[in-house]
């Protein structure tokens, strides 16, 4: 039988290039900082960048996804969202050559209909996946569906709206939005909110992302913040997957921040943090509509830390020729999918890191007793295998 075609990014194949960040949040962010940020003057502006950021998203049949109706935005709520690579107009040469942006970082955000819980899953950059038939964001003929790609590579084909179907077709989840943020945005976001506090276990010396972090607890702002999401040699055993535990670290911190401070329902701090991610974001043309965000807004920010739940993509390591890359362990896979379809929770029984991060031994912040801290029996506990945190337990780089 002849060996399938692994099709990677171009110049990727060694050394790689080290991407960057996530932001999970990022979505969640513009959804609630648009809506509130509907005061005075920020409602014009904030408009006015929303109307020039859209593009076309579609669906696995073919249908562009329009603006949602008020039941839809009801419902489930699905995001991709998408940390560029790009180093076009960043303005910094530490951060690489220019050349084509890639998809270094991909999370799918799920809001469940009743607002109880939400998950953040991320897709390792260098997961081998199908694409399918991709429009041309530049019109003329699509890009053709192929076979054994590397994930991040899917924007050098169809753009974001190509990543977004690929991960649709990947996982049979509906996905009707998109935000796509670079270097810069999550520099803004940082210094939006007054920095994130980070724990780290053991110290970090990166020269690649040039981030030195002695062990213990650091507030990170701005150029810092961006490399510690960017790190992957400091953290773990330097692969993709401990650069997402380490992501976690920061995202779960930064949840808890903004709960904490009240961030989410403060005006002035949501248009800070809206128009920091605007003017360093792409969205799809289903989410630049105000009305679309303020109501998504109202229902994202009474989900409780504990069913905010961060996890990663079962995956297993390639060899050979392919050694660095990795695959889907597709019946693990399946019934995290599932589950989303089904807008069913996913719940762990513990957190489980995985290699980068580890639980820090204090807890995170007091949650109300009534809450309870484990999946209850209408919500089953997710298998040990998964790995995972969610965002009222506290971890540090490792």
């Amino acid at each position: 039988m002849t060996q399938p075609e692994f099709i990677f990014p171009e110049d990727q194949r060694r050394p790689r290039r080290r991407g960057w960040l996530t932001k999970l949040l990022i979505s969640m962010v513009v959804v609630a900082g648009l809506g509130v940020a509907a005061v005075g003057g920020g409602y014009v502006y904030l408009v006015s960048q929303l109307n020039a950021s859209g593009i076309d998203v579609y669906s696995t049949d073919g249908a562009t996804f329009a603006p949602p109706t008020a039941e839809e935005i009801n419902g489930p709520i699905n995001v991709l969202v998408i940390g560029s690579d790009t180093r076009a107009g960043q303005g910094k040469s530490s951060y690489g050559p220019v050349g084509n942006a890639l998809a270094d970082v991909i999370i799918l955000l799920h809001v469940s209909a009743d607002r109880k819980n939400a998950v953040a899953l991320s897709f390792p950059r260098d997961l081998m996946v199908s694409v399918p038939e991709c429009p041309n964001p530049e019109g003329g003929d699509k890009f053709s569906a192929r076979d054994m790609v590397q994930i991040n590579a899917t924007m050098n084909t169809g753009g974001p709206a190509c990543t977004l179907l690929t991960v649709q077709q990947l996982t049979g989840v509906k996905i009707p939005y998109l935000a796509m943020i670079d270097f810069k945005g999550v520099i803004a976001m940082s210094e939006a909110v007054g920095g994130v506090t980070v724990c780290v276990a053991e110290p970090i010396k990166d020269e690649y992302t040039q981030l030195y972090l002695e062990a213990g607890e650091h507030t990170l702002i701005g150029e810092q913040a961006l490399a510690f999401l960017r790190t992957r040699h400091g953290v773990g055993d330097g692969s993709d997957l401990s650069r997402i535990s380490n992501q976690q670290v920061f995202l779960t911190s930064l949840v808890r921040k903004l709960k904490d401070e009240g961030a989410l329902t403060n005006p002035f701090t949501m248009l800070k943090l809206g128009t920091a991610a605007l003017e360093n974001m792409t969205l799809s043309n289903s989410l630049t509509e105000i009305g679309v965000i303020l109501g998504m807004a109202r229902e994202v920010n009474d989900v409780d830390l504990d069913k905010i739940t961060f996890l990663k993509l079962p995956v297993y390591s390639l060899s050979g020729a392919n050694a660095g890359r990795v695959g889907v362990i597709k019946d693990q896979a399946q019934l995290l999918f599932d589950r989303i379809a089904k807008d069913e929770s996913l719940i762990l029984a513990e957190a489980n890191p995985g290699a980068g991060a580890v639980v820090a031994e204090e807890s995170a912040p007091a949650k109300d007793p009534a809450a309870e801290t484990t999946a209850t029996a209408s919500e089953e506990a997710l298998p040990e295998w998964v790995q995972g945190t969610n965002a009222s337990v506290k971890s540090c780089s490792n």
